[in-house]
C-alpha cells in the first residue's frame, strides 16, 4: 500500500489549489484555502483544536467583531520536502506546515473521501481493502 502520489500538480500562477493523482488511481484537488486552513503544524493543529474544527475548516467568526478583508490564501513558495511531502509559504508569512503525502490523502476534500471520513472509516483500512480488490480484479 502506498499513499505516493503519482503526480503532483500546483496551479500556483493561476491562484485555484493542487491536484494530485494518487498512484492507485484516486484523484484529489485541494484549492489552496483549504491546504491553508488544513496546515498541519503544531501551531495551526492546535489552533483547530480548541476551535473544534477539523482540517479544512476555516476559522469562525469572532462574535460581535466586524469583518475584516482578508486576501485568499496563495503560496508565494512551493518546494518539495525529501520525498515524502510538500512545504508552501503562504502569502500571509506562513511558513510552518509540513504537508506530507499521507496527511494529504487523509484530509482530500473529495466527496468520496469526506463521506468516508464522516462515517468514521479508517483510509489504511479503505486502502488496504482496495488494495485486496485490485489484486482480485487481476
Amino acid at each position: 500500500m502506498s499513499f505516493d502520489p503519482k503526480s503532483v500538480k500546483v496551479h500556483k500562477t493561476t491562484g485555484t489549489g493542487m491536484d494530485i493523482e494518487w498512484k492507485d488511481g484516486h484523484r484529489s484537488s485541494y484549492p489552496f484555502p483549504y491546504l491553508r486552513n488544513a496546515c498541519p503544524c503544531a501551531l495551526c493543529e492546535d489552533e483547530r483544536n480548541k476551535e473544534g474544527r477539523k482540517p479544512g475548516d476555516p476559522a469562525k467568526p469572532v462574535a460581535g467583531a466586524l469583518p475584516m478583508f482578508k486576501a485568499m490564501a496563495r503560496p508565494t513558495e512551493v518546494e518539495a520536502v525529501g520525498k515524502y511531502a510538500i512545504r508552501f509559504t503562504w502569502n500571509d508569512g506562513h511558513q510552518h506546515g509540513i504537508y506530507s503525502w499521507l496527511f494529504l490523502r487523509e484530509v482530500c476534500p473529495c466527496a468520496e473521501c469526506k463521506a468516508r471520513r464522516e462515517a468514521g472509516e479508517d483510509l489504511h483500512e479503505d486502502m488496504t481493502r482496495h488494495d485486496e480488490e485490485k489484486k482480485r480484479v487481476q
